[in-house]
């Protein structure tokens, strides 16, 4: 079947000699992986740059319900980045939150609002400026939401632990070891209460953002068994620093 659909680039191979495989998060149809044959060809009209983490592309393809990979007859951007591939920080957030994104969608089935939700923000990310920093923070809390777990970050007192293991705030320090202290979870509390064009007035410390992060890959980690580690988090790590 031929179908016609848009998506969000989550991680791509080399396959033989000028092919790639990519795994794409599309619109109509969930998680799809596909073969683009001679994309790294000079006179290849589906070239291999549009395969970059979280690039927008429209393609149309040959799909089978029985095969899991499908082959791409026509490959074409979507939109065009203004400043992803051109910032060292926006680029090393793109690609820590591509994986998170590649290890933690799984379905094969159309979800529009988690689709939507994803494109848009990354798409004001490209635009912004002033709270670029924070983004990745508060795009991964939002995203829990659509992933199943989305955290109740209400106050439940004078003093607040965030609780990783029931993803909510308590007014007591857990007695596990899976919580953010009293010191970050106001923190954590207020990002979460936040509009994305309002994370310019969200300032914080270069180890509260850093604590922040901790804590949302473990609380990512313990609601997905399967999440493993993330290796551009060290890279990202190494770049906010």
């Amino acid at each position: 079947m031929l179908v016609t659909t848009e998506g969000i680039v989550l991680h791509s191979i080399k396959y033989g000699e000028s092919s790639v495989i990519t795994t794409i998060y599309t619109r109509e149809y969930g998680r799809q992986s596909y073969i683009v044959n001679a994309a790294r060809t000079a006179k290849s009209k589906n070239k291999a740059s549009l395969l970059q983490p979280l690039f927008c592309v429209s393609l149309v393809a040959y799909q089978k319900q029985t095969s899991e990979l499908h082959r791409v007859k026509e490959l074409k951007a979507g939109l065009v980045y203004q400043s992803v591939p051109f910032e060292i920080a926006k680029s090393a957030v793109v690609i820590f939150l591509a994986e998170v994104l590649n290890k933690g969608i799984h379905e094969q089935e159309s979800n529009p609002e988690m689709y939507d939700f994803i494109k848009s923000s990354v798409l004001y990310f490209d635009l912004m400026d002033a709270g670029a920093g924070n983004f990745h923070l508060w795009f991964l809390f939002r995203l829990a939401g659509y992933l199943g777990f989305q955290p109740q970050t209400e106050k439940a007192g004078f003093e607040n632990w965030f609780d990783l293991k029931t993803g909510s705030v308590v007014h007591f320090q857990p007695a596990h070891p899976f919580y953010a202290n009293k010191e970050i979870t106001p923190f954590l509390m207020e990002i979460t209460s936040l509009k994305i064009h309002e994370l310019a007035g969200f300032k914080i410390t270069r180890k509260i953002r850093d604590s922040l992060l901790s804590v949302i890959i473990d609380y990512y980690q313990l609601h997905f068994e399967n999440l493993g580690e993330i290796k551009s988090l060290s890279v990202l790590r190494e770049v906010f620093s």
